[in-house]
């Protein structure tokens, strides 16, 4: 039996393999990040086991997290999304999944790529941390401080310093497993290749 974060709750399929495949393992796939950022603000006030099971609702509804399709939803869209009952349902959510799309476009026409933008908050290179609790784990660092800042200075939405710590360990920009969990080691492996 692996030994596993203790937030992550037994008996959840679906929760066990994102914690065991995707969580914290580094991502610099364009649309990868981009959905994290869309689900992670989705889940502000929610559960993320809720946002877990309306992700594949959320890929159909959101065309593959494609961020230059979305970046053309207009009103008929938002209205369509309104009545899905695939996704969370929040006029605020599905406007800034959109608005984030567009600005997903305009960071890869300034910087090059969504990517190389996100990752500069950390240098480049995932944070490691050695919590032995998850007690011990911030709700946001300065990190994610300056992300919010920047990313809603560019026009993105729902990026506040706690969703972007969110996204930030999920994406592995910083490895937050615990020093117990057997994938604290794996993904620090995985963020040296």
């Amino acid at each position: 039996m692996p030994t596993r974060c203790a937030w992550v709750p037994a008996g959840d399929p679906l929760y066990l393999a994102y914690h065991d495949e995707e969580w914290g393992v580094p991502s610099r796939d364009e649309r990868h990040l981009y959905e994290m950022l869309v689900l992670e603000g989705a889940q502000a006030g929610l559960s993320w086991s809720t946002i877990l099971r309306k992700r594949e609702g959320y890929r159909r509804a959101f065309a593959g997290f494609d961020a230059e399709r979305v970046a053309r939803f207009g009103v008929a869209d938002v209205e369509r999304l309104m009545a899905d009952a695939g996704i969370v349902r929040n006029r605020l959510k599905i406007e800034s999944a959109i608005a984030n799309a567009r600005a997903v476009l305009a960071a890869r026409e300034q910087d090059g790529g969504l990517a190389g933008y996100l990752w500069s908050f950390v240098g480049g290179e995932p944070l490691r941390n050695a919590w032995t609790t998850t007690a011990e784990i911030p709700a946001e660092t300065a990190e994610s401080k300056a992300m919010s800042r920047d990313l809603k200075r560019r026009g993105f939405r729902f990026v506040g310093p706690t969703v972007c710590y969110a996204f930030m360990q999920a994406t592995g920009l910083v490895n937050d497993h615990t020093v117990d969990c057997d994938r604290y080691r794996a993904v620090q492996r995985a963020a040296a290749t």
